[in-house]
């Protein structure tokens, strides 16, 4: 009807969110990790992508945001 199809949708709800918790996750770890753990997450996070900035959003700032 509108020429909206399964590619468009999937962009639309999966890679768009997906990039935007990529960025917010990167930001997140090169700023409020220390030392080593700075560059190892960084480096997790950019060359895994979407999945690195998943787990990265469960293993440390889950967990950070539940102490404060």
């Amino acid at each position: 009807m509108f020429g909206i199809g399964v590619p468009e949708l999937l962009l639309l709800f999966v890679l768009i969110p997906l990039f935007a918790l990529w960025i917010w996750m990167l930001i997140e770890c090169a700023t409020k990790e220390t030392g080593n753990d700075r560059i190892v997450w960084t480096i997790i996070v950019v060359f895994t992508q979407g999945l690195g900035a998943l787990i990265y959003f469960f293993v440390r700032y889950l967990p950070r945001r539940g102490r404060t």
